[in-house]
This record gives structure tokens, C-alpha cells and sequence, in this order.
């Protein structure tokens, strides 16, 4: 079968439409010849056309390809951009946009419909992009982006400020002279298109490179800067990758971005806009100098107010000095005092010293041999009577004999030691304590297990076991329980 489209099929489906006429037995042409036609004059005759209209039913395919219409208020047109197309332009179309499209007009067979393959497409005037710029103000707003309880205070001294701007152009000069008059600070500057395309790309991803350094390098403030120029030249500026990447940033960030008069969504977005960028530098430090006489000044206050203060104090001093009484008037009491006492207590020696005297004289009286033998005979007296007969002795010997014999008998009994003669063996503590219940013996360090034949020691929970009479070296060894003393009655 013949290609529909090509030049040969073009030139014959032409012959036959010259050569029919009303009521004419010429062969008929074929849908595809007859499209085919129309494509090639459509093409030829609009190879290049610029097309200005509202943008509506602007979709965008999984295949990055772009499809809308262009239309007036009395006609419309389809429209196509293909991805590499839709990827450089420097704006994101919405619904409702005036635009101007450049392409070529071509028809698409399989609908019977003629369309425009854009090539490039820009905002009709200022007023669209005014109006771009309200509804993406607008939408971004609403998000949140541009409260004021978002903006972070500026630090009073940055050790390091980034700028991100163009590195050819009069802005960062005007940046770098500003900040070397006021306070010389350390700069790093991140080169980036301010307009154009890629521009708004290479600023965003700027401002979140800043972001992404490490604390200890990264800047203490961020300047994002451009000179002046038209909205269109600013646009990168109003692009919601740069709004947002700036709202997002975590170090404070000053939008010096045109003049004074002109206002872009960075600006929104910044903790603080500069209406210029030499004024950004002013705003990012103090002045040097003025620190200085500050600090200077401060020093002079803070002297004078440690002189004034010391001076005072010196004065109260001497005052209350020249009130206290003199050494020798605080002295001459005690010494008064110390002289009558050492007298009394002289006096009082020898009195004492002569009761002493008169004491042992009564009490040697009593020590004379007599007296010592006398009392003698007397206790020899009370021992003989109190002596018991032979038979009384005895009978009281074997009361007490039985008494103890049960009490061993009972001792026998309650030892937790006898029942290991018959195959028990008894758990204690690392203190010697005996354990009556598995909880008592779980929460130990170490046990003693006591069999008939000696101690062997254990780590609970499948612990190192000791070998069999041995004692770890690390672990103390159980107290002895002291024996009672047992008492015994005649009685």
C-alpha cells in the first residue's frame, strides 16, 4: 500500500483536484490522501506563526508533554509543547493566562483537527505577569510561607555571611566594598544566574546548598541579591522553587533582590528585605568603628562606676573605723578579770588541797590491820552459812542436768543444719541468711547451697558454679553465727 504522505501521493492527490470539476467522473481521493493535503498546505502556509490568547485546559501528560488551548472571545485553537519545549520556559502556565505562543501550525489526521506545536511560549505584557504574580502570592500566602511569625531576628554579629548572586556583576562588589567599610566579615558566595533560564533552579538550589553544610561551616546569614531591572528580568525571583527554598532555609535569610520600588515573592519569603543590596550589607553588620567608641564608652562607665563604688566603700570604712572602740580599752577588762581570777584560783588550790588532806587522814584510820581482820571474820561467817549440804547440791546438779539435756534435745530439733544428714540441703545467702522461696533467692548476687559434706556456692540464672568446698576469691565468705551463751538455773 502507498504512503499516504508522501511527495508522490502529495503531487497526485493535487492533479486530481485540479483536474475535477462538478459532475466529473474522476477517482475519488482517500481519506488519508485528502489529509494528507491538507497537512502539507497548513504547513507550508504556517510554518511560523505567533499566536496571542488565553490559556485554557492546560494539562500536563505522565510524558512531560503539555496540551492546552488558545483562545479570544470568538475563537480557540489547540496547542502542544513537547517536554524538551515545556522544560525551558521560564514560567509555570496556568489556566487563564495571556500569552503570546511562537510555533507552526500542523494538523493532526487521526482527529480531523489542526493545532499549534509551540516552540516557545512568554506572558502577554506586564498585566499577565502582574496577574501571575497575585494568584502565586496569593496560593503561597495561604500556605503560610509568608507570616510574620515565620521571620527570625538577624544576628547581631555574623562570622560568616553567604550571598548568592551573579559573581561578574556590580552586586557583589557594592556587597564585599559596604561590608569591608563597616565590619570586615568572612564571605562565601555561591555564583548563580539571576535571570534567564536555569536561573530561578540555580538560586533555589543555593539558598538549600547554604542549608545543607555543616553547622560548624555553615554562614550565620544568608544574602540573596540582584540588581535592578524589569518584572521580566526578576522573575527568577518570584518562582516558587526560590520561595519556597528561602522560606525553608534554616539560617536567617535578607532578600536584597532590584531598587527600592521594586517587590518580588523572595521578599515575602525572607526574614528581611533590603530595598537595596549595598543596604542588605548595611543591615547584615554594625559599624565597626561605632562598636569601638561603644565598647570604649561602656569601659569608661564601668570604671568609673568600679571607682565611685570602691571610693564609697572606703569612706564607710574609715567612718566605722574611727567608731570602734580602741584596742587597749577592749583589753584591759579582760586583763583585770584574768588577774582576779588567777588569784581566786590560787586561793581555792589551797583550800581543796587541805580538805584532801583532812580526808585521807579519817579514811587511813580505817585501813589498820584490826579493823581489816575483824571485817574478814565476818565474811567468813556469811560464807559458812550460806554453804548448802552435800544432798541439796546434788538434786539441784541433776534438776539442771535434765533441763539442759531437753534443751539440747529441742536444739536438735530446730538446727535447719540436721535434716542435711538425710539428703537435704539447704540454700542461703552470700551473708549467711537462709532462703525459704525462689523470689528471696533470685534477687541474690550468690548462693550457698549446704549439703552434709560442705558448701558449694552458685550464680543464680545459669551463673558460674564454684567447684565443690571452694569459695570464689571475689566472693566474701558467709558470717559464722555467733554462738548464743547458754544459760543454765539451779533453780
Amino acid at each position: 500500500m502507498p504512503d499516504p504522505f508522501s511527495d508522490d501521493a502529495a503531487s497526485r492527490s493535487g492533479g486530481l483536484l485540479a483536474q475535477m470539476a462538478p459532475g466529473d467522473n474522476a477517482p475519488p481521493l482517500s481519506v488519508s490522501e485528502i489529509s494528507n493535503l491538507l497537512k502539507r498546505t497548513v504547513e507550508d502556509r504556517f510554518g511560523h506563526v505567533r499566536i496571542r490568547g488565553e490559556i485554557s485546559g492546560f494539562k500536563r501528560a505522565a510524558s512531560g508533554h503539555c496540551y492546552l488551548a488558545l483562545k479570544d472571545d470568538k475563537a480557540l485553537i489547540d496547542g502542544i509543547i513537547w517536554k524538551g519545549t515545556a522544560q525551558r520556559l521560564n514560567f509555570a502556565p496556568e489556566d487563564g493566562l495571556d500569552v503570546i505562543a511562537t510555533g507552526k501550525l500542523t494538523t493532526f489526521p487521526g482527529r480531523s483537527k489542526y493545532q499549534i506545536t509551540i516552540e516557545s511560549l512568554e506572558l502577554a505584557g506586564e498585566g499577565a505577569l502582574m496577574q501571575l504574580f497575585e494568584k502565586l502570592k496569593a496560593r503561597l500566602a495561604g500556605e503560610g510561607l509568608f507570616d510574620p511569625a515565620r521571620k527570625r531576628p538577624l544576628p547581631f554579629l555574623p562570622r560568616t555571611i553567604g550571598v548568592v548572586t551573579s559573581p561578574t556583576g556590580s552586586v557583589i562588589r557594592d556587597i564585599l566594598h559596604r561590608l569591608a567599610d563597616r565590619f570586615p566579615s568572612h564571605v562565601l558566595v555561591w555564583p548563580v544566574l539571576v535571570q534567564g533560564d536555569g536561573a530561578a533552579a540555580q538560586v533555589a538550589a543555593a539558598v538549600r546548598g547554604f542549608g545543607a553544610m555543616p553547622e560548624a561551616s555553615r554562614p550565620d546569614l544568608l544574602i540573596v541579591a540582584r540588581g535592578g531591572g524589569s518584572i521580566e528580568d526578576l522573575w527568577a525571583f518570584n518562582e516558587e522553587p526560590v520561595v519556597r527554598a528561602i522560606a525553608e532555609s534554616p539560617i536567617p535569610v535578607i532578600s536584597a533582590v532590584g531598587h527600592e520600588t521594586d517587590t518580588t515573592l523572595a521578599d515575602f519569603a525572607a526574614d528581611k528585605r533590603a530595598p537595596t543590596p549595598t543596604a542588605a550589607a548595611e543591615m547584615a553588620v554594625p559599624v565597626r568603628a561605632d562598636l569601638l567608641g561603644a565598647l570604649g564608652e561602656l569601659g569608661l562607665r564601668a570604671s568609673r562606676a568600679v571607682n565611685r563604688a570602691h571610693g564609697l566603700a572606703r569612706e564607710r570604712l574609715d567612718a566605722r573605723a574611727q567608731r570602734l572602740p580602741k584596742l587597749p580599752d577592749l583589753l584591759s577588762p579582760q586583763q583585770q578579770r584574768a588577774d582576779d581570777l588567777g588569784e581566786r584560783l590560787r586561793a581555792a588550790l589551797g583550800l581543796q588541797l587541805a580538805h584532801a588532806r583532812g580526808a585521807l587522814g579519817r579514811v587511813s584510820g580505817a585501813l589498820r590491820p584490826a579493823v581489816l581482820d575483824a571485817r574478814a571474820g565476818l565474811a567468813r561467817e556469811r560464807l559458812a552459812r550460806l554453804q548448802l549440804d552435800p544432798v541439796m547440791l546434788e538434786r539441784i546438779t541433776a534438776r539442771a542436768g535434765e533441763r539442759l539435756a531437753g534443751l539440747e534435745r529441742v536444739l536438735a530439733q530446730l538446727d535447719p543444719d540436721a535434716p542435711l544428714q538425710r539428703g537435704y540441703a539447704r540454700v542461703a545467702a552470700a551473708d549467711g541468711r537462709t532462703l525459704l522461696d525462689r523470689t528471696a533467692a533470685a534477687g541474690e548476687p550468690r548462693l550457698a547451697l549446704h549439703f552434709r559434706d560442705g558448701v558449694l556456692e552458685v550464680i543464680p540464672a545459669d551463673g558460674a558454679v564454684s567447684p565443690p568446698g571452694r569459695t570464689p576469691p571475689h566472693a566474701p565468705r558467709p558470717k559464722a553465727k555467733p554462738t548464743e551463751p547458754r544459760q543454765t538455773s539451779l533453780f
